[in-house]
């Protein structure tokens, strides 16, 4: 799971811009017509290639709990590399072709564009008429609600974010784990002063950073304070936004990303971590894969602690609020939907969350019912925390445009290297986003 969806994040930043005449040509060429297609023939699906877990354990589902769906409308499954996805899903869709099932947009907005051509099916209403709204979990509806507007795609990976810490090392410092910023800080200093990296970071990518900039964002001003820059009723350049970036910025000042931090990639910011050489690695949930190796996991899974970004003194924000992701959810075309789609949905609704979990140790955002077999440890802690997750919040660059991405992550490091001021880092992005 890890690998695809580093891949998919890493992609988000040259995904698709919905540009005024793309959108023209979708609207004009869905939105009218002849209304609901043919009844589907197969259970399509367009996904990207290396997106392996979502493919696999459809597949699984098909031969076991949903054999007699899949016998009924028989999966049929079609791989495009990522960066192809998106023009795959506009040629159909201005041709009313759409497979059943399609990886939604790197960004939001093709979707809601299609949707608002009449081609995405609105999951909430029909999920909820099949009776299986229940299954799903709150914190992936509402991930969903806060990307789309709406509930209107499959939540078939799902993930949360925060800090993994390394329990050895705290316990040799005398660390407890922080619930505070402040005390976030402190223990940063105590690792430093005892020669440890006190934070693993991926600069060169940038989004781990920048991550780091959101948490402190949703601490201090609450879990709308990105929503209200997408409204328009506030700036990234506001004193509070620019305050965030600024914590950001001086902890890298004080050295507490080590060495060369624009320089390091996700790879070696992982290593970093699981070798012991730093004592906090701000993840996602997706990184389970490399904790519960025990190749690559020299500390051990049973020395990684996971602790929510911690509460700002006087924010509005609680630890609570955690962030998440869907990964490269997967839309649903209104267009081919029939009685023997929603029975379909209506099995994978309830038995994928147990499946992938026990299958392949996977989380997704359907509530796992029934057998998910012995999980590891930490797969149980992610597990148990989306479960008595109410609110969710999203990543740094989750509304942006894709310029305003790009220009977020790869200044990212010059923000903790101090060679771009918290004020001008925050500039650069409002002005893409105003000119978006």
């Amino acid at each position: 799971m890890h690998n695809t969806l580093r891949n998919t994040l890493r992609t988000r930043r040259v995904a698709l811009v919905a540009t005024a005449a793309t959108s023209a040509l979708l609207l004009s060429a869905c939105g009218g017509g002849s209304g609901a297609g043919s009844a589907a023939k197969e259970f399509s699906l367009t996904i990207n290639d290396d997106n392996h877990i979502v493919q696999q354990e459809l597949t699984t589902l098909g031969k076991g709990a949903c054999a007699a769906q899949n016998k009924a409308l028989p999966l049929k499954i079609q791989t495009l590399p990522i960066g192809n996805v998106d023009q795959k899903v506009q040629l159909l869709a201005g041709q009313n072709a759409l497979p059943v099932q399609f990886a939604a947009g790197g960004t939001p907005q093709l979707t809601k564009t299609l949707d608002k051509a009449g081609q995405v099916l609105d999951l909430e209403k029909t999920l909820k008429d099949l009776g299986v709204w229940d299954d799903l979990q709150p914190a992936a509806i509402k991930t969903v609600e806060n990307l789309y507007g709406k509930f209107n795609v499959m939540p078939y990976q799902f993930n949360i974010e925060g800090i993994w810490y390394n329990k050895k090392l705290f316990a040799d410092q005398h660390v407890a784990t922080p619930t505070t910023y402040d005390q976030l800080v402190a223990a940063a200093a105590k690792f430093k002063g005892a020669g440890v990296t006190p934070f693993a970071a991926d600069g060169k990518d940038g989004w781990p950073l920048t991550r780091l900039i959101s948490g402190y964002l949703y601490r201090e001003l609450g879990p709308d304070a990105l929503q209200a820059v997408a409204d328009g009723k506030a700036k990234l350049t506001d004193p509070a936004y620019v305050k965030a970036a600024q914590a950001v910025a001086e902890l890298g000042k004080a050295g507490y990303f080590g060495q060369g931090v624009g320089s390091i990639d996700y790879d070696t910011a992982t290593q970093q971590f699981l070798t012991g050489k730093a004592a906090m690695f701000y993840m996602g949930s997706w990184a389970l894969g490399d904790f519960n190796d025990k190749t690559k996991n020299r500390i051990g899974a049973d020395n990684v602690g996971f602790m929510p970004f911690p509460t700002v003194a006087g924010g509005k924000g609680s630890a609570d609020q955690i962030p998440a992701n869907v990964g490269l959810p997967v839309a649903v075309s209104a267009k081919s939907y029939d009685a023997k789609v929603g029975d379909w949905l209506t099995c994978i609704t309830k038995n994928y969350g147990a499946a992938s979990l026990k299958d392949q140790g996977t989380v997704s955002g359907f509530k796992p019912n029934g057998d998910t077999g012995t999980l590891p440890p930490l797969t149980q802690t992610v597990q148990d925390t989306i479960s008595k997750t109410t609110t969710s919040t999203l990543w740094f660059e989750a509304l942006f445009n894709t310029k305003a991405t790009e220009t977020s992550q790869t200044n990212a490091a010059p923000l903790v290297t101090g060679s771009l001021s918290a004020k001008d880092f925050m500039q650069k992005i409002q002005t893409d986003l105003d000119n978006g």
